[in-house]
């Protein structure tokens, strides 16, 4: 079985033979195509012709899936195709043609799961296996749903410049990175996982475009907006004159994922970065044309908002709206909670962490829609009203959390293992949508840093913003990594031994353990979940009890001690008025009148076994 998306962008292959290819360029007087048809051949050249709206149009009737190709605008530098599916030598070299429908899908019958049976696992495709390869990853994928995953999140795989880099500075948005393998390797990976059972989520960034390899302000300057500004530079035209094609190749991008490579769910980065003040939004845009293209598939669509504009989730799946946001709060209160860190955006939730830890568990969001300054404090800190949990993708860790502090240590770096492994529960065993960042699964000792393969004058000054963000972590005596050092990206390596160490396997088998019971009592009774009548509090110094209420009157309740001191159990267990529960889950609990140190239990009333 083979799949196509049909871009009007881009090289498409012509059933009577050749190729056309299309390109926006409206500040372009003249466009010639530069392509080369096969090994040993000269390059050859083709005048393209203005059609409507500022796009150029070529057809070369003896191109073919390989032929390789770049543009030329006036007499401007050749430059490689946006809408590049293969780009083999990273964003300065040629495109590639690629046949889509050479792939043949093994996976005939896949359609996807249901939103409730998401349990993420993020990874980074370089640094997730020593060869860092799409191969190497699919060779893992057996091993992760083993332990219960049900779902892979890939970070950013749109090529960027270098060898190596997170993917959030990508260029090329269609084109997987070349380090990684071709566009076929990584359609085996997605096709290994659906055989497996397990979905693919992508993460893609539609806010900014990398400083490396990003060619299109010399003919297409409309694509960045003269108004709006991000936190990376020019902010991306949504809303300005001559957008409609800026939003379109957008679009197309997010169908392009969903369509010829199956992906499962997209994961847009940081949309606070997206502005646009037309109707309707962007983001409305492109989760309508995703829910059309997915027709009679699963297919989950998931935001980074730091405004936690709730208006923009639903809790099943409609057009305009998104399955989920990741929940930083969560995270945030729950870190605070367990180190005590009060340095930057931390500060927000370190008056009450416990407490709003609870507020967290109850109610998805700790405070409503706010934007956020310059140092990245909350403008408002107003509690917000409950979500949907099952809006929420909750985490202890993932890539920002770890890679963003200077020396990218884990939780399970900052606190005792007891703790660790408790976050890691608190994490799995809610009805919010769980997340466990690449290696958190074993506790890997492994760093994971920020690292970028930058040269020159780019590569200095991102290693002065380093020195400037982490001044303090730098006059500490420890030398700060450098982002653009080889070494720094070989460190982030997990190391797979790792997980079979004694500490390892404890931490597999807990994690394992808890993934069973979600599966037996969290995921069936997901979607009978109240978007309200929950409840959570503070036990102690220490503890938290939360209960989830349900339609047909059920109440799932856990009890937790986040701390190394025993706490005094509460009179009352929020089990409502049944007077008998079954035990879902527990760890290191002792039944009596206190609750014991690092230890947690899960209890469901109001049904029988």
């Amino acid at each position: 079985m083979t799949y196509r998306h049909d871009m009007p962008i881009g090289a498409r292959l012509l059933p009577e033979g050749g190729v056309r290819f299309t390109l926006w360029a409206p500040a372009a007087e003249r466009l010639a195509l530069h392509y080369r048809t096969g090994p040993g051949t000269g390059t050859a050249r083709a005048d393209a012709r203005p059609t409507r709206d500022g796009y150029w149009e070529v057809v070369v009737p003896e191109a073919d899936a390989e032929t390789l190709y770049q543009w030329q605008a006036d007499d401007g530098p050749l430059v490689p195709d946006p809408a590049s599916r293969s780009n083999p030598d990273g964003p300065h070299g040629p495109s590639r043609v690629t046949d889509p429908e050479a792939f043949d899908w093994q996976a005939k019958d896949w359609a996807g799961r249901p939103w409730k049976d998401v349990v993420l696992y993020e990874l980074h495709v370089g640094t997730f296996t020593p060869e860092g390869t799409f191969a190497a990853a699919a060779e893992r994928l057996q091993w992760l749903a083993d332990q219960g995953f049900t779902a892979v999140e890939l970070m950013p795989v749109a090529t960027f410049g270098g060898h190596h880099g997170w993917g959030y500075d990508g260029v090329l948005p269609f084109a997987p990175h070349p380090a990684y393998g071709t566009p076929d390797d990584m359609k085996r990976l997605i096709d290994r996982a659906h055989a497996l059972g397990l979905m693919v989520f992508l993460d893609v960034v539609y806010n900014h475009f990398g400083p490396d390899g990003n060619y299109l302000g010399s003919y297409a300057p409309g694509f960045f907006s003269e108004t709006h500004h991000s936190p990376w530079g020019a902010a991306i035209n949504f809303d300005g004159d001559g957008s409609g094609p800026v939003r379109e190749f957008f679009i197309q991008n997010a169908v392009y994922w969903v369509q010829e490579f199956r992906i499962d769910g997209l994961r847009l980065d940081a949309v606070h970065a997206i502005i646009d003040d037309g109707t309707p939004h962007v983001l409305e845009d492109i989760a309508s044309r995703v829910r059309e293209a997915a027709a009679g598939r699963h297919v989950h669509l998931v935001l980074e908002n730091e405004k936690n504009e709730g208006e923009r989730l639903a809790p099943g799946p409609q057009a305009a709206r998104y399955d989920a946001q990741w929940n930083d709060e969560f995270h945030h209160v729950l870190h605070v909670s367990l180190t005590g860190e009060r340095q930057g955006y931390y500060a927000d939730y370190a008056h009450a962490p416990f407490d709003g830890l609870a507020h967290s568990l109850a109610g998805g969001y700790v405070f409503a829609h706010s934007e956020r300054d310059g140092e990245g404090h909350r403008t408002e800190r107003t509690p917000a009203a409950a979500q949907p949990l099952a809006t929420m993708v909750n985490f202890f860790g993932n890539h920002d959390q770890v890679g963003n502090r200077a020396f990218g240590e884990r939780l399970g770096h900052l606190v005792p293992s007891p703790a660790a492994g408790l976050a890691m529960l608190a994490t799995l065993l809610t009805p919010a949508i769980p997340l466990v960042f690449m290696g958190d699964e074993f506790g890997a000792e492994t760093p994971f840093l920020y690292f970028a393969d930058w040269t020159g004058e780019l590569r200095e000054a991102v290693r002065a913003g380093r020195q400037r963000e982490f001044r303090l972590e730098a006059g500490s005596g420890r030398e700060l990594p450098d982002p653009c050092d080889a070494a720094t990206f070989e460190r982030s390596r997990l190391d797979w031994a790792q997980a079979d160490s004694p500490a390892g396997r404890e931490r597999l088998a807990l994690l394992r353990a808890a993934l069973a019971a979600r599966r037996e009592w969290i995921t069936p009774r997901l979607e009978r979940l109240r978007t309200g009548g929950h409840s959570a509090r503070r036990v102690g110094a220490t503890g938290l009890q939360a209960g989830w209420a349900y339609d047909d009157g059920a109440r799932l309740v856990m009890q937790m001690n986040l701390g190394s001191e025993a706490v005094t159990a509460p009179e009352t267990d929020d089990s409502g008025s049944a007077p008998e529960g079954i035990a879902v889950f527990d760890h290191r609990w002792q039944d009596g009148g206190a609750w014991a140190p690092w230890s947690a239990r899960w209890t469901l009333y109001g049904v029988t076994a």
